[in-house]
C-alpha cells in the first residue's frame, strides 16, 4: 500500500514537469539538438518561435508553431 502512494504520490508531481516553458527571448546557448519555445514577436498570434540548436558550424533551425495551452506555461527569459 506504501509503494502504490509513493507512486501515485510521485506521478502528481512529475506532472507539472512536461510543460514546455515559453521565452521571451532566443537563449544565447542551445545544446545540440535541445528545443527552446520564443515568445519575441516574429510569429503571428496563436503561435510560439521553436529554436533547436545545431551542432558546430550550422545554424540553429527556427520555425513558427502552435502550442496547446496545456502544454505551455510563460517564464521570463534570463538572458
Amino acid at each position: 500500500m506504501r509503494i502504490l502512494a509513493s507512486v501515485v504520490v510521485s506521478c502528481f508531481l512529475a506532472l507539472p514537469c512536461f510543460a514546455q516553458t515559453i521565452l521571451k527571448s532566443e537563449p544565447l546557448m542551445l545544446a545540440p539538438y535541445e528545443v527552446a519555445f520564443v515568445r519575441d514577436g516574429a510569429c503571428p498570434s496563436g503561435k510560439v518561435l521553436k529554436v533547436t540548436g545545431a551542432i558546430r558550424g550550422l545554424h540553429r533551425r527556427k520555425a513558427c508553431v502552435a502550442l496547446a495551452g496545456e502544454q505551455a506555461s510563460l517564464t521570463t527569459a534570463m538572458p
